[in-house]
Formats: structure tokens, C-alpha cells, sequence
């Protein structure tokens, strides 16, 4: 699994919208445009804030000030209808997991766009290894029992040459028959990209603990591997998310 060209953006307008109910602008004590870093002594956005290289982020910097903050977050507790601003606050990451994921994924339609690479066109265009399925976990299978081990691998290696078989006869003979087996036998662990677009909102109810903070596939929660790339993990990096997304941590 793998999060990549992660943007973040709205803090401003969600914040002055955030007071629009009772007309306190007057206030609002955040500061916007500014770094966030010691290096450049928070006068303007610098490269590193803009655009890190360690976390391949573009990321509007706010500083929110300690009334922004409190009304924020009194606002979250209060509940949907009065935490709107959460909803201006947008995400955009690309996202590579497998499909048994996605699925799990598409139940969070509310607020959420994502455009993803394409089967219908692009599924034989290269060869189908190993590395085209996730196996970021699968290392620990093959310890647990060697008689199941050596009987599931061999299953595996059949269904990649069956899958690659099939694929190269469509590239030759342009029969869609062969098209469509090889679609109809893709296993759920195939992975697919997806430049997703959600918000704050979205990833509120995504991380809370009734639905994805403790799931059981590592690819949401990391419960069995922290290490792993995971949704809750990445969700973590984001600016201000122990305070907005994670608030029944600290609070």
C-alpha cells in the first residue's frame, strides 16, 4: 500500500466560516500563509512547508491560534451539523492498495471524489508478476504452517502464470474472450491507484473507533504491523489531525 502527492487545503476559509454563526471574526487568532518551521522564523511559506520531500506533501501551513482552536473543537464534539467547517477542510492523496480494499473503501461515498487507474484499459498493457498484487503482510504466512505454505505458494505461482497465459493470448489474438477470463479471475489483491479527493469530515468518521482506527486489515488500522503503510497512519500526518481527526485522544 502506498500514499503518494498528498495535498491539504481550506484552512483559511473553513476557520473565518467556522465564526460566521455568531459574527466573531474579530476573535479569530490563526495565522495563514505562514510556516509552521523553526528554520524560516514563520515569516512567509518556504519550500519545506510547501512541498516536503520526506512526506511528498503540498500543504497550506497554517498556525491556528488557541480561540480558533478551542471553538474548533468544541464545535467537533457538538456534532455534524455544527462542525460544517470540517467539510471545507479538502484532502487529495494518491492511493495504491488492493482491491479487496477499495471495496471496503467505496462505503465512504459522502463528500469523496476518486479517479482510478483503469482495468477496462491498461490491464494488459505490462506483465502480470507478483509484485502487481499486495503482499506487503504476506511474508508472515509462510512461517505458520509449512505443508499449507508450499501447497497455497504453488497455487499462487499457477495463478500468475494462468493470468500472464492469458494476457499475452489477448495481446495476440485481440479476442476479448481471453480479456474477459483474465477480468473475471483478477484476485481481490490486485493493486489499483487512485487519486481520491475527501475532507476532514470524510476522514473524521474513516479514523473514528467504530469504524477503521482498530479495523482488523492491516492496510486500514496496522494492528498486526504499525510499520506498514496504513489508511490511520497516513491520516496521522496530517496537519492538526490529533487535535481535529483524533480529538477523543486528547481530549
Amino acid at each position: 500500500m502506498k500514499f503518494k502527492n498528498t495535498s491539504v487545503w481550506g484552512f483559511e476559509h473553513a476557520l473565518r466560516g467556522m465564526r460566521n454563526p455568531m459574527n466573531s471574526w474579530s476573535k479569530s487568532d490563526s495565522l495563514f500563509g505562514y510556516c509552521q518551521c523553526s528554520n524560516c522564523g514563520h515569516n512567509h511559506l518556504c519550500d519545506k512547508c510547501i512541498n516536503s520531500d520526506e512526506n511528498n506533501y503540498a500543504i497550506e501551513a497554517p498556525i491556528i491560534g488557541e480561540n480558533d482552536m478551542q471553538l474548533a473543537k468544541k464545535l467537533i464534539k457538538a456534532g455534524t451539523e455544527h462542525r460544517k467547517f470540517m467539510r471545507q477542510i479538502f484532502v487529495s492523496v494518491d492511493i495504491t492498495a488492493p482491491l479487496y480494499w477499495w471495496k471496503e473503501y467505496d462505503t465512504y461515498k459522502v463528500g469523496t471524489v476518486a479517479n482510478s487507474t483503469s482495468t477496462m484499459h491498461k490491464l494488459t498493457s505490462a506483465p502480470i508478476t507478483l509484485n502487481c498484487f499486495e503482499t506487503d503482510d504476506y511474508s508472515d504466512l509462510k512461517h505458520d504452517d509449512i505443508k499449507f505454505s508450499n501447497y497455497h505458494i504453488e497455487i499462487i505461482k499457477l495463478l500468475l502464470r494462468d493470468l500472464e497465459g492469458l494476457r499475452q493470448k489477448y495481446l495476440e489474438t485481440k479476442d476479448k474472450r481471453y480479456w474477459k477470463e483474465l477480468v473475471r479471475w483478477l484476485p481481490e489483491s490486485w493493486l489499483q491507484t487512485r487519486t481520491v479527493t475527501l475532507n476532514y469530515e470524510n476522514l473524521l468518521a474513516i479514523c473514528s473507533k467504530g469504524q477503521r482506527r482498530f479495523h482488523k486489515l492491516n492496510e486500514w488500522s496496522g494492528q498486526d504491523n504499525s510499520e506498514l503503510p496504513n489508511f490511520i497512519s497516513w491520516a496521522r500526518t496530517l496537519p492538526y489531525a490529533q487535535e481535529l481527526l483524533f480529538i477523543d485522544e486528547t481530549e
